[in-house]
């Protein structure tokens, strides 16, 4: 929450996570806090999903051929 507090409306913030924003209240823990750092991330965000196979798994397969 700190940091997020501190980068709030003065700077830009990457968030990355392979955690599904629809986690993040059960890893985050505590609802309030989770209310809180999600709505000052989410209000301005563009978000992007990836989706597909791992890069990793598709690179082990290669290797194995």
């Amino acid at each position: 929450m700190e940091i997020i507090e501190d980068r709030h409306g003065k700077g830009s913030i990457i968030v990355t996570s392979q955690v599904p924003v629809s986690k993040w209240y059960e890893i985050i823990g505590e609802k309030t806090m989770a209310d809180a750092i999600l709505d000052r991330i989410i209000h301005q965000s563009h978000r992007l999903e990836l989706k597909g196979e791992s890069m990793r798994k598709r690179a082990n397969q290669i290797i194995k051929q």
